[in-house]
């Protein structure tokens, strides 16, 4: 089969990009024919099909009148859909999947693929057919789905992009641009979830219902990867250090143990420099704040570890995170937000707690801080098990190849 990968990065800037690489690779080892369409970045990992890449528009990056300037690039590409034509007639594609496009490649690339006669399938890392900021959240940084029960102006009224009432507006005209001109009932054929609690929310849309599936996330190295069951001597955190990913209320919680635990932190992201300044003021010696890993130095500082920390103030789906920990046999201490929940076999595979509460977490953290070697190991040893009944390679694939077929079937009749 020729599968053509569609994504917003070829490289591993997030979780969504590290799941679109790893999927290539699998299909590539199953013997399929892969091609890749993306951005262009210095960071991108090789692919010979990068003289079709787009140029990509980092917003962050620029000053304001650059973004005001550059804005209507972030919402229509014609050279995405120019070289996306071109990149079909050379591979003609079997199928296409379809991960991260908007801000990126735009929707610009939809219609080319319909031109082609191209079955489609999208992977749902984020909310973005159901809310204008992508994620479910306020300028507050604060659950809210206002625009999914009402009006998606909402997200401008609220400034929920970074409290900005400019970024607010672009995700707004973002949104309908992507809901209402490009229909994704139009566009889609056949739309996967990540997790159940993804797959309930989008229930609400009735003209999705019969396009939805579930498959969960899978962990390439599962197959060859050896697991830890060893209790370390210290709890890791590892992620973007943004308020909606939890790192606050941790580092709240870390300052109200009553013994002594030790946390590594690693990760980049806006709150950095906040958090280096409340470990050093509070004097907190047990918490290290590591910056930015990757690779064997990331995988041997969580196979190292006694439990992974997911303390998630947003609706995560199914984050790599707890998947690259179970498989690495570390139990998860997770907050219960999304897909979190559906994934943390209370007692088994780790514990839970109430979103955004200190104190809860301080007592799951103190309780599976002391537990004994012997409870450690069975939680570890659960963790892996866990992992190889739901989150391998071969049974992805096997699924995913009946999502493919079932996709084509349907789109020649």
């Amino acid at each position: 089969m020729k599968v053509l990968l569609i994504n917003n990065c070829h490289y591993r800037r997030g979780g969504a990009d590290v799941v679109y690489l790893n999927s290539g690779k699998l299909l590539e080892s199953k013997g399929h024919e892969v091609a890749f369409f993306s951005t262009a970045s210095p960071q991108n990992e090789p692919s010979r099909f990068s003289e079709y890449f787009v140029e990509d528009i980092d917003a962050l990056k620029l000053n304001f009148i650059q973004q005001l300037y550059r804005m209507p690039r972030k919402l229509y590409s014609s050279m995405a859909k120019k070289n996306l034509g071109k990149l079909i007639e050379y591979i003609k594609p079997d199928i296409a999947h379809i991960h991260l496009y908007k801000g990126g490649l735009t929707a610009s690339i939809l219609p080319v693929l319909k031109r082609f006669k191209i079955p489609t399938v999208i992977t749902l890392h984020d909310y973005s057919l159901l809310c204008p900021r992508n994620i479910f959240v306020n300028g507050d940084g604060n659950i809210c789905e206002k625009c999914l029960n009402s009006h998606p102006f909402n997200c401008v009224v609220n400034r929920c992009n970074r409290k900005n009432i400019f970024y607010s507006f672009i995700n707004y005209v973002e949104y309908e641009i992507n809901n209402k001109l490009y229909k994704p009932e139009t566009y889609f054929d056949k739309i996967i979830c990540v997790c159940k609690f993804n797959f309930d929310k989008h229930m609400v849309k009735i003209k999705l219902r019969n396009k939805l599936v579930q498959l969960y996330n899978f962990s390439p190295d599962l197959s060859h990867s050896v697991p830890n069951h060893v209790k370390g001597n210290y709890f890791l955190f590892y992620g973007r250090l943004k308020k909606f990913k939890g790192i606050l209320t941790l580092i709240e919680a870390w300052k109200n143990l009553s013994i002594n635990l030790e946390l590594k932190v690693v990760g980049e992201g806006n709150l950095f420099k906040q958090i280096e300044k409340s470990i050093h003021d509070d004097k907190m010696m047990n918490v290290s704040l590591l910056g930015y890993k990757s690779g064997e130095e990331l995988n041997d500082l969580i196979k190292n570890a006694s439990y992974i920390i997911v303390p998630s103030e947003v609706y995560e789906n199914n984050p790599m995170t707890i998947i690259e920990a179970y498989s690495f046999g570390k139990p998860v201490i997770g907050s219960e937000i999304g897909g979190i929940p559906e994934i943390i076999e209370e007692g088994k595979t780790g514990f839970s707690f109430e979103m955004g509460n200190v104190q809860k977490l301080v007592e799951i953290i103190e309780y599976a801080g002391k537990l004994n070697n012997a409870d450690y190991e069975i939680l570890s040893a659960n963790a892996r098990s866990y992992a190889e009944r739901n989150f391998s390679s071969d049974n992805h694939y096997e699924s995913l190849m009946a999502i493919y077929r079932n996709t084509i079937d349907m789109y020649e009749k």
